[in-house]
């Protein structure tokens, strides 16, 4: 407090007026770090998510900036920054107690943490959804060899989740009977499997010799074989399919940016089954700039103006 203030009280005048930092523009301040970080991390996500109506998008780009920072913790940043796995863990269990805090009362200190709780609150994202999710991330920290069912459960929590958590986005606000939302369900974490799939085949050299990760239970990544390619291809494929058969049951809205992201990781995965197998081990497969715009533009024309 200024001398001149203390002066002013002692006398019996009325203080000045304090400007104040509103809730609103705080809120404004969180979800704009929320779409700084997205535009730092991923040109195919920012390419698909200009696709949505303003208010999902928003919305949609709270959910994916809290899933980069905790990505973030177990996949690089935090060991380059010399913090040892107990560390990462323990960061990764203070993020998660400080989301459901935020998710529970509506603040955090924490700018991306306080976006996503505006989002969880607003279209009814609980922690029977953000849960699983940490505990995908904290299993990114255990050296324990993936099984058939633990990579199952996995793939659950690290990308299922997340596409149930943007589908309770794209359909706030609109109502549909419990077998129509079933189906969406379904459709939305099929595309969520595939799109971690995709990622782990692309991916798999730096898993395998940075992170030591191995996403495939029963495959020798070391000799990785066509066969053994195609196969998981062909799963991938199959979850691609589910996914594609609903994009008609999506509101207007996020109809034109999803069907944009499923086309883009379509095309992902046939560049993918076009590579030799042994190429895979040394070289990260991506569809060039141009490829990405052309896919966006012919989505954002509707469903029917491209076909693979």
């Amino acid at each position: 407090m200024s001398q001149d203030t203390r002066r002013a009280r002692s006398a019996g005048a009325p203080a000045p007026a304090i400007s104040a930092t509103t809730l609103s523009t705080y809120n404004a301040a969180a979800l704009a770090s929320a779409t700084t970080v997205i535009g730092h991390y991923s040109t195919s996500f920012g390419l698909a998510a200009r696709l949505l109506a303003p208010g999902v998008r928003e919305e949609v780009r709270t959910i994916y900036a809290l899933v980069r920072i905790a990505d973030e913790i177990v996949d690089g940043a935090a060991a380059e920054a010399g913090i040892d796995l107990a560390g990462q863990r323990e960061l990764l269990d203070d993020l998660e107690h400080e989301t459901e805090r935020a998710m529970d009362r509506g603040f955090s200190t924490n700018l991306v943490v306080h976006a996503f709780a505006i989002t969880a609150r607003r279209v009814g994202i609980e922690p029977a959804l953000t849960r699983p999710f940490f505990a995908s991330m904290r299993r990114d920290l255990d050296p324990t060899p993936f099984t058939p069912v633990s990579v199952a459960e996995y793939i659950y929590g690290s990308a299922e989740v997340v596409g149930l958590m943007c589908l309770r986005s794209f359909l706030h606000g609109t109502s549909r009977d419990p077998q129509e939302l079933a189906v969406l369900e379904e459709g939305a974490r099929s595309l969520g499997a595939a799109f971690q799939k995709v990622n782990f085949l692309r991916d798999l050299a730096a898993d395998r010799d940075a992170l030591g990760r191995n996403y495939f239970p029963g495959v020798d990544l070391r000799r990785l074989t066509e066969p053994d390619k195609n196969l998981l291809l062909d799963d991938m494929d199959a979850d691609l399919l589910v996914a594609e058969r609903v994009l008609p049951m999506l509101p207007p809205g996020s109809r034109r940016a999803v069907t944009a992201a499923h086309r883009l990781f379509a095309r992902l995965s046939a560049k993918l089954r076009e590579t030799p197998a042994t190429e895979l081990m040394s070289t990260r497969i991506r569809v060039p700039d141009p490829e990405k715009l052309m896919i966006a533009l012919s989505s954002s024309l509707g469903p029917n103006a491209w076909r693979k």
